[in-house]
């Protein structure tokens, strides 16, 4: 049986696992069935908590802004996060920070509050 090409590399070396399709070159799992409404990436804190559109979540380190001679303080709580999924860049959290406006933040640099 053959497999279509892995959709994140194209590397025509992926393989079956139960329902899921699995790339060992890069290590994208997506659908068998090819229903991709569930094949939404999650996306998780600097410590691995899962976020999720609403949550609040908490600055873990000073974050210089362009345009503005004060950094976001850590500790800075970020209230009512909406996700961006398939982000060009890393910046994958969309908020209003008090005092900043709005912007874009990475998951990297922030943990659920």
């Amino acid at each position: 049986m053959t497999y279509p090409a892995c959709p994140s590399c194209n590397e025509n070396y992926t393989y079956a696992d139960g329902d899921l399709l699995i790339c060992p070159m890069c290590a994208h799992e997506w659908s068998a069935s090819g229903d991709s409404s569930d094949d939404v990436a999650v996306i998780k804190d600097a410590v691995g908590n899962v976020l999720n559109d609403g949550d609040s979540v908490t600055v873990i380190k000073d974050l210089k802004v362009k345009g503005s001679s004060t950094p976001i303080k850590v500790g800075t709580k970020v209230k009512s996060i909406r996700l961006i999924h398939d982000a060009p860049d890393d910046h994958d959290i969309d908020c209003k920070i008090d005092g900043f406006g709005a912007m874009k933040l990475k998951s990297s640099v922030v943990k659920k509050a």
